[in-house]
């Protein structure tokens, strides 16, 4: 079949990006602006949208809600500028961090948000390692300027040196931190005046000044900013789209989340700057190209994200060609059929039935009961797109039900929240759910896996410690060998690869040195096992 030429157009529409920052820096806050400024919400905070139901906040899960943490990724899509914003937030949290990569794997563009009092955190910097990896260009936004802060000179020179990025201020703040009066858009040299809005609730006012009215008005406090904008003209540090693109600069743009000031401008540079969507490259390397018939790769599960339901969601980033509601796709995993008869958008935790969507968007597909993290979905034309990245697990627990009479819903539990990614599920083949021992990047995945299975599958959980403190994925051969040695434990997970749990990271570096033709892979998408 040839492919649907109309495709193109409507690719070309698509911008699907992410936003990361460490915890705190205000992603959450200027995920919410960003609906204000494009019209899906009438007032931020905890307002209606504008058609009275859809709340404000990306974070649905209640424990985000009474915690003021992100702890799932949230999609959300929204009309702005005759463009289609796919915008996925994630989970700040460095314990939810292996969330974030896989979602990083389905944008095509991230902007990181810096708190301007703090710099490049450590999840900053672990965050944008993925990026890189992936090739993703980013936008910067220095957050928080309205209060006191560092320099905005030495902000850029820690992106420079501690990214290796070159910065390229479009818009640069005017006043010392602290002191924030607004900012110069170096592309036109007017100053836009700092306003502040009711708590964030209405889109800030646009009060926009010529350099020499500013000069007039401002004197000392314009000349410092005009030099600092000098120093970066004659640095070269001026607004290049090419190796924007490239992922060897950011464009850098000054505001304040909370008070809205600079949001606009931010998301005026996410439609003209965030590339749309490019033909992917299939497992081999091959490019597919965009108005080939329909594909995606499944890049999260999500269950009871709507209690009353208890459904299940998997959320696909569209690749290629047309997507129709009711069509058939192949998971090539397997070649069965998969039907796409209850597909939708999602808006948070809302959602609304989709009729079609085009490569960039984001589908969820209800009760995607026989899907996985990483499964590639086609129409017609067989394609598998590479194997998602994982990440090694850095704590362990064990686990059991507090009521054994609630055993049947610990397990039905257990196999859901291994499925989202929730905690990795480790088994011995000979007790099976009885007490399995999780895997986890982070202690506060724990958390949420105990929350979760208590108050959605009704099995209180009692989590216990663990001696292991690193893990390796193995084969049969070199599995009977360590089974036979102490300190070791071989375990199973669900897609039945084999893990071995070494109590010491010094005996396992020791054992591979003494036996170099034992399967224990060092890298992290060697444990997953893809």
């Amino acid at each position: 079949m040839n492919g649907d030429p109309s495709v193109l157009g409507e690719a070309a529409r698509r911008r699907t990006f992410a936003i990361i920052s460490h915890p705190d820096a205000g992603k959450t806050t200027l995920t919410e602006k960003f609906l204000l400024y494009a019209g899906a919400l009438q007032r931020a905070g905890s307002v209606q949208a504008r058609d009275g139901a859809r709340s404000a906040t990306s974070d649905w899960m209640e424990m985000e809600q009474t915690r003021g943490i992100s702890i799932t990724s949230a999609v959300l899509q929204f009309p702005y500028r005759g463009c289609v914003i796919n915008l996925l937030d994630t989970p700040g949290h460095r314990d939810f961090s292996e969330d974030t990569y896989r979602v990083l794997t389905a944008v095509d563009a991230a902007v990181m948000v810096l708190d301007s009092s703090k710099g490049i955190e450590s999840q900053t910097l672990k965050l944008f390692e993925v990026c890189r990896a992936r090739g993703l260009p980013i936008i910067t936004f220095l957050n928080k300027l309205d209060r006191p802060g560092r320099s905005p000179l030495e902000l850029i020179d820690e992106i420079e040196e501690r990214l290796i990025l070159q910065p390229t201020p479009v818009t640069w703040p005017v006043g010392e931190p602290g002191d924030f009066r607004g900012v110069i858009d170096r592309r036109t040299d007017e100053f836009i005046r700092f306003t502040r809005t009711a708590r964030g609730a209405t889109m800030a006012g646009q009060d926009v000044l010529t350099a020499t009215e500013a000069a007039a008005q401002l004197g000392r406090t314009w000349e410092a900013a005009r030099g600092d904008c000098d120093l970066l003209d004659a640095t070269g540090q001026t607004l290049d789209v090419k190796t924007f693109l490239a992922g060897d600069s950011t464009p850098v743009f000054a505001g304040s989340a909370i008070t809205n000031f600079g949001v606009g401008q931010l998301l005026d540079a996410v439609v003209d700057l965030v590339p749309s969507p490019s033909p992917p490259f299939d497992r081999d390397g091959v490019p597919r190209p965009l108005e080939t018939p329909c594909s995606g790769f499944v890049f999260k599960m999500q269950a009871n994200m709507d209690p009353s339901h208890r459904d299940r969601i998997a959320f696909v980033r569209l690749t290629t060609g047309r997507f129709e509601r009711g069509m058939t796709l192949t998971r090539a995993a397997n070649g069965k059929a998969f039907s796409t008869k209850y597909a939708t958008t999602v808006f948070g935790a809302e959602r609304d039935t989709v009729e079609e969507a085009f490569p960039g968007d984001v589908v969820g597909l209800i009760n995607a009961r026989d899907l996985r993290i990483g499964d590639t979905l086609y129409a017609e034309q067989p394609v598998v797109f590479p194997a998602l990245p994982t990440f090694d697990p850095e704590v362990f627990a064990s686990a059991r039900p507090r009521d054994t009479g609630r055993f049947k819903q610990f397990r039905s539990g257990l196999a859901q929240l291994d499925e989202e990614g929730v905690v990795q599920v480790l088994r011995d083949p000979d007790t099976g759910d009885r007490e399995p021992t999780l895997a986890a990047v982070g202690a506060l995945q724990f958390e949420v896996f105990a929350h979760r299975l208590e108050h959605e599958f009704g099995a209180a959980v009692e989590l216990g410690g663990s001696p292991y403190v690193v893990a390796r994925r193995t084969d049969a051969a070199t599995a009977a060998k360590l089974r036979r040695l102490t300190g070791i434990r071989v375990l199973q997970r669900s897609d039945a690869s084999l893990v071995a749990l070494f109590e010491s990271k010094y005996r396992m570096e020791r054992l591979i040195a003494d036996n170099p033709d034992f399967m224990l892979p060092a890298n992290a998408s060697g444990f997953a096992g893809s």
